[in-house]
């Protein structure tokens, strides 16, 4: 029976039963190693959690330092969520050394490519990113301020990383990207406690302009709400092609200049009513023809 073996067959499968014992992947080969790891995996885990210890205190402190601070309350969470993402890329960083420390040099370069191709995937959002920084930093505007961003006006509700959110006064939330707000023409209406109201009214060139002047100051004067300083100023200010237009500038508190608006707008139609005075409108004459 033993002659059937072929004796090269023999030594082929001793080789490989010597080469087995010998493998590094064998169980006493990997206990070694991680007996040899085990201290920087213990000591990457108390960096860990030491880490994320101290990023916690770090946080909490800011916030509180943030609280007694004279800057933006929109600030705040921006400013903590910002050093919350950089403290945690540098734990990140500080574990993976410990743990293989010749993969430091790799790690950077890793992060460099990844952080190139996230940008080029994302640079909407980061344009986004960077006006909302912009804005945060340079103030245009504050929580609460009506303002009036690419022809939408109302309050600002809050100010994003990368939106701003302004409600209409018809209480309509509208979610403005904040690269479009950077570069958009802002107008403030509540950087002052004060706000001129401009209204034209038109009346008929047959009617007295004099006495429409005199009726519209006299709806004025019997406003609470329109300021008397500075003066409001009732002067006729354009010929039109139909009708001369009445212009009334009068100051207002910013919390009544809605109500005061409504007020004259109703009370000048019925006294011009009263008085005969006509408000012209466009009128459209129309003839037809019947074909015999």
């Amino acid at each position: 029976m033993s002659d059937l073996i072929d004796p090269n067959t023999t030594q082929q499968v001793e080789d490989v039963l010597q080469n087995i014992t010998q493998d590094p992947l064998s169980w006493d080969y990997l206990s070694n190693r991680f007996l040899e790891f085990l201290p920087r995996l213990l000591t990457a885990a108390v960096v860990l959690v030491v880490g994320y210890l101290i990023l916690r205190w770090l946080c909490s402190f800011l916030k509180k330092l943030l609280a007694r601070s004279k800057l933006d309350p929109a600030l705040h969470g921006f400013i903590v969520s910002i050093l919350q993402v950089a403290l945690w890329i540098m734990l990140g960083v500080i574990v993976v050394t410990v743990l293989v420390p010749s993969a430091a040099g790799s790690l950077i370069a890793l992060f460099s490519v990844f952080g190139l191709a996230v940008s080029l995937s994302v640079k909407d959002s980061l344009a986004n990113l960077a006006g909302g920084i912009l804005v945060l930093f340079t103030k245009p505007f504050s929580l609460g301020d009506y303002v009036s961003i690419n022809g939408n006006e109302g309050s600002v509700e809050e100010i994003r990383l990368n939106y701003t959110v302004i409600r209409t006064v018809d209480s309509k939330l509208i979610h403005i990207p904040n690269g479009d707000v950077s570069k958009a023409q802002i107008t403030n209406y509540t950087t002052s406690p004060t706000r001129r109201l401009d209204l034209d009214f038109s009346i008929g060139y047959e009617d007295d302009f004099q006495q429409a002047e005199r009726i519209i100051q006299s709806c004025l004067e019997d406003n609470p709400l329109a300021l008397a300083e500075p003066a409001p100023v009732v002067r006729m200010v354009a010929h039109g092609e139909s009708a001369i237009l009445i212009g009334c500038r009068v100051w207002v508190e910013n919390s009544s200049y809605w109500a005061l608006k409504y007020d004259l707008l109703e009370e000048v139609k019925r006294r011009f009513d009263a008085a005969g005075i006509n408000i012209p409108y466009q009128q459209i004459d129309v003839r037809l023809h019947q074909e015999k």
